[in-house]
């Protein structure tokens, strides 16, 4: 099931869009900075966090507000309409609490690490590409190596979302060295954990400051991160559905900005040149 409905903390609707109206103004004051400058939109995150919307999601017997998709992809249109980037960042990490949040409550640790998200409100970042593979997030060329109670992985990872601004990492790889490389599973890396070494440089027209550049990833961490369902099962069941949802009510947000500054320019000519044929 993607979405799971329950009482919540805080009321529907008007209070989210409440929400996210006031770090949209925060991020639209700082759009332009940030993408010249291909900074990652640290004014825009900091606003999402004291507004906790990053742990909207999380259920509320966890700490969050049990935000359903509708609710996650009018915040997307929202903030995509103040800046893309910070848009984009909160899709991306909304895409990765839906795995959190539809495979993760039947495992004690991914439970616990919901409460934190929501607590502290975490960012979590993406590295499912890789060198090698060309793009296809449903094979990989990387495999965790159990290591005792713990498993080390080495990915090298042609993108990672906001890598160096994640709190934590959610990383695809094969299940096993001898595994086939559709047989995946999902690990969170938290930050503490991870060693990033950048490779590459993410230079993307409207979508600079997510600065998700390339970088090898190296970590070792308590076997109890990974996530006890496939990677299969979370793409096919929430993270493609999510990913689709919350990208398409961005760009929705990114489109109607534009039409309604190309309009105000249109405008501001005519007055300047009332006669103008």
């Amino acid at each position: 099931m993607l979405d799971r409905s329950e009482s919540r903390k805080v009321p529907h609707g008007t209070d989210i869009a409440a929400r996210a109206k006031r770090v949209a103004e925060i991020a639209a004051a700082h759009a332009d900075a940030v993408d010249r400058e291909g900074r990652f939109p640290r004014e825009a995150v900091a606003a999402m966090r004291e507004a906790r919307l990053l742990g909207m999601m999380i259920p509320t017997h966890l700490g969050g507000d049990g935000a359903d998709f509708a609710e996650i992809a009018q915040v997307c249109t929202v903030l995509g309409g103040a800046c893309s980037a910070s848009g984009m960042v909160f899709a991306m990490h909304q895409i990765k609490v839906s795995s959190l949040v539809h495979h993760g409550l039947e495992s004690d640790w991914h439970r616990g690490f919901m409460q934190r998200l929501a607590e502290k409100q975490l960012l979590l970042g993406s590295a499912t590409t890789e060198a090698g593979i060309g793009g296809d997030l449903r094979n990989s060329i990387c495999s965790i190596v159990p290591d005792g109670d713990m498993v080390r992985l080495e990915k090298d990872a042609t993108v990672i979302s906001y890598g160096l601004d994640a709190d934590a990492i959610l990383a695809t790889a094969r299940r096993a060295p001898d595994a086939a490389s559709s047989d995946q599973v999902m690990v969170v890396i938290e930050k503490d954990q991870a060693s990033l070494v950048q490779t590459s440089v993410w230079d993307t027209l409207g979508m600079r400051g997510t600065t998700s550049h390339g970088f090898k990833l190296a970590a070792s961490v308590p076997a109890a991160q990974v996530f006890p369902k496939p990677f299969a099962e979370i793409a096919a069941q929430s993270m493609l559905a999510s990913s689709h949802l919350f990208w398409a009510s961005l760009w929705f947000g990114i489109a109607g900005s534009a039409l309604s500054k190309a309009q105000a320019s249109v405008r501001a000519a005519a007055r300047r040149m009332p006669n103008a044929i």
